[in-house]
């Protein structure tokens, strides 16, 4: 929880972003309709190019501390323990894609009275 307190205000969006397309698949599991299957599409790029930002966010700052400090071994201790949490966005938008089209797959299934 202390990370997210850390966390910028684009890391707080880039993550928040990465739930949007489960929440719509959510929906369009509920009252499968063509409209809410047409939002699930450029949601789901939403949070697929959210997730990319993110994690090129957290390389950029990893980054940022190898051109503005001395190497130490501590410094590298920093930017391993950066490089580490600039990968949670990627994972976390995916996992949540991933998921949100399996929901989807649901959804579908029950439109089609397979379900």
């Amino acid at each position: 929880m202390s990370m997210l307190r850390n966390a910028s205000l684009f890391a707080l969006l880039t993550l928040v972003l990465g739930a949007v397309p489960l929440a719509m698949a959510i929906v369009y599991a509920s009252r499968p309709t063509e409209r809410n299957l047409a939002l699930m599409r450029p949601l789901s790029l939403a949070g697929l190019f959210a997730a990319i930002a993110g994690t090129l966010l957290g390389f950029i700052n990893v980054l940022k501390v190898f051109w503005t400090r001395e190497l130490t071994a501590e410094t590298y201790r920093v930017m391993a323990i950066g490089a580490a949490e600039s990968l949670v966005p990627v994972l976390l938008g995916f996992a949540c894609l991933t998921v949100a089209w399996l929901v989807v797959a649901i959804g579908m299934g029950r439109r089609s009275g397979g379900v």
